[in-house]
């Protein structure tokens, strides 16, 4: 079960939506009762269409030509991976339900039905709003950004949790940067047998990574003054023993 923390300053849902788009290196493709995975082989454009090329003996290929034109016939599905190792790894899974058309040498997408499922739930979002909608300006810094605070900081991971409410860290056995974005940064809180994630909302929106870095300063400093939780006070004097 997760953490109750709030989500304030979250992106909106056509934007977490169109965030795990642009960052996604494979789409899986179910069309005419077949099921195909692509790996780095489509593209999007700027109000979220995605192109796709495939292999000319592909049968999604022959599938989209002989399609009724406008009849939904195709779902492309993409995950959103966590770049740090983490406990269920996968944080979204984005589906376009629609339908493909030849357009030169690849095959455009036209959704009729976008679908967003994360911890919280699965949402439809509007059509209007997702091809309006941009990603988040850190989505494709994203995964170095998150790997390098894991790798080369773990000191600081460690001291944000004093912004984390003790109750929260109760039995944790690992705290890993699992999410940022520029409204904030998400926690994976494990524990024995449980894991939960807690939301740490930056002061201001950070719209690029020298903003970023400001906003993870202020965070820092927020967490320098706060006292450390107890449950990892026990958790570090029983792995001195």
């Amino acid at each position: 079960m997760g953490d109750s923390d709030s989500w304030a300053a979250a992106p909106a849902t056509a934007e977490r939506a169109r965030s795990v788009l642009a960052v996604s290196w494979s789409c899986t493709v179910t069309a005419d009762g077949g099921r195909e995975e692509f790996v780095g082989a489509h593209t999007v454009d700027e109000d979220g269409r995605v192109l796709l090329r495939v292999p000319e003996d592909s049968a999604l290929l022959t599938a989209a030509i002989c399609a009724p034109r406008g009849e939904p016939s195709a779902v492309l599905e993409f995950a959103d991976v966590a770049p740090v190792p983490v406990r269920s790894r996968i944080r979204a899974r984005l589906w376009l339900a629609g339908w493909f058309a030849p357009e030169g040498d690849q095959l455009a997408f036209h959704a009729t039905r976008v679908v967003l499922k994360q911890p919280s739930g699965a949402v439809v979002v509007d059509l209007d709003e997702f091809a309006a909608a941009a990603p988040d300006p850190l989505a494709t810094a994203e995964a170095h950004l998150l790997t390098h605070l894991a790798d080369a900081h773990p000191d600081a991971v460690e001291r944000l949790t004093r912004l984390v409410r003790s109750e929260s860290l109760h039995g944790v056995v690992r705290v890993q940067p699992l999410a940022v974005d520029r409204h904030g940064l998400t926690l994976r809180i494990e524990r024995t047998g449980a894991h939960g994630d807690v939301r740490l909302p930056f002061h201001a929106p950070a719209d690029d990574v020298g903003r970023l870095t400001e906003r993870m300063h202020a965070l820092l400093g927020q967490a320098a003054a706060a006292a450390c939780p107890r449950a990892l006070q026990r958790q570090r004097t029983a792995g001195d023993g």
